[in-house]
Order: C-alpha cells, then structure tokens, then sequence
C-alpha cells in the first residue's frame, strides 16, 4: 500500500491540520487531555514519543509553549511531525528520530511530556503492524526509562507530565520516585459517571518537595451512550486547559 493511500489529513482542534497514518495510532482523547492538563508559560518542551506531533502542536497554538522538540524513534513518524509542523506553520516545533534513552540535546527543557507505551511486552495482543506495536508496547524502553529520560533532560523544578493506564499508576509512580521526580498532581479519567477510569493524568516535578493533590475525577461524558459532553470536557474543548480547579498554582 502506497503512503497516500495509508494517509488521510482530518481538522482537529484548535484549526490545526493534522496528517494521520490510517493504519497506525491516530489522535485520540488521551492526546487532547495530555495538553490540556499543562499549564501556560513553558519556554522550552520535549516530547518523548511524539507520534504525529498533536500534542506538542497543541500546546504552542495555545501558548503553552514557546519552543517544542518531539523525540520519536519510528523515522516514519518523526518525518510526519515535520510534515505536520509545515502543513500548519508551526516553526517553532522540532521533530528529532532518536531513541528516548540516548537523546541528549545538551540543552534542558522546563516542560517533558508523554503519552507512552503502556503494555508490557508480554501483555496484551501484540500488533501485527509494527508501528502500532511500538505505540502500544514497551519495545522501545519501559516507564523507568522514559522517567530516567525525562530526569535527564529537565532542568531542576521542570514539569513532567504523562497520561497511562489506571492499572499501571503504581509502576509511573514508583519510575518518577526513582528519577527524582515528585508526583504532584494526579487525575483519574473515567468516560461516565458508572464507567471505572480509563486513563490517569500525572504531574510531577523534577526535585520537587513532597505533596499530591488528588484531584476529583475528570468525567468525559453525561450518559452512558456518550453522546453529551460534560461541562468539564466542554470547556476543555473551549479553552484548551482544564478548568481552574484541575489545577495546582504553579
């Protein structure tokens, strides 16, 4: 199958043109509120594991951000976000192919972020298209080795944030702990009101002192035929960021 054909460019949030790969990981919720949960005033970002680019994209066309370097090991991955990076006119957004565990820019970011493989390699059904099994799969290096990517890479009092799987809170936990990264801020995802979370939201920062702040969970949807968005995605939708009391001061 050609590129072209394997292809397809969707409109997403905030105006931006996002080119997709049909048979890979395509833009999804937790991308939305991985960007929505940062705050504003980042003068410098990484991204580990950056896919298509979407949430590096999203958090400099809302400000977020001055300068963001995404770091994907997948070549065809790291040459879409540049593509995406030129189709919507975004200079300010770097695209780097190189493994997490090696990267090392020599310069220190205030802002790391990830959305991350979350299966064991030996769990789940591995995917038959390789990409998407990187995607989903540790193959590519574990939580430890992306929090030891994010220690290194941040400057002392940076940000760390990353969304993952419910069932796996305590192994982000304990890789953050490990690489000198305090957890500060955790949020439970859930898609209604009678569903169990779906996806958890992390902040930690680098050298940080002890102190979380367990936020009330973060419901998507009215009904259980999610066909109604609550208040609180509406004004993510809106604004960009979760609503004020998502979030600690900085």
């Amino acid at each position: 199958m050609s590129n072209e054909n394997r292809e397809r460019c969707d409109a997403v949030n905030d105006s931006l043109n996002l080119i997709q790969i049909t048979d890979g990981l395509t833009f999804g919720t937790d991308a939305l509120l991985l960007a929505g949960y940062a705050g504003k005033g980042y003068s410098r970002g990484c991204e580990l594991g950056g896919g298509s680019g979407i949430i590096s994209m999203l958090l400099l066309t809302r400000g977020k951000l001055a300068l963001a370097t995404s770091v994907e090991i997948q070549e065809e991955y790291a040459r879409l976000t540049e593509r995406n990076a030129e189709l919507n006119g975004l200079t300010s957004l770097t695209s780097v192919c190189a493994d997490i565990r090696d990267y090392k820019p020599g310069v220190e970011f205030d802002l790391v972020y990830t959305n991350p493989p979350y299966m064991k390699t030996d769990s789940g059904k591995a995917n038959s298209l390789s990409n998407k099994n990187a995607a989903r799969h540790e193959v590519n290096g574990d939580i430890s080795d992306f929090a030891a990517a994010a220690e290194r890479l941040l400057r002392f009092g940076g940000t760390f944030l990353a969304v993952y799987r419910p069932d796996r809170l305590t192994d982000l936990l304990v890789a953050m702990r490990h690489h000198r990264l305090e957890p500060k801020r955790v949020t439970f995802v859930h898609a209604d009101t009678n569903s169990e979370s779906s996806m958890v939201l992390v902040e930690a920062r680098r050298g940080g002192g002890v102190g979380l702040m367990l936020t009330r969970p973060f419901i998507i949807y009215t009904d259980k035929s999610h066909s109604e968005y609550t208040e609180d995605m509406k004004y993510i939708m809106d604004c960009g960021s979760f609503p004020p009391d998502f979030r600690r001061q900085r």
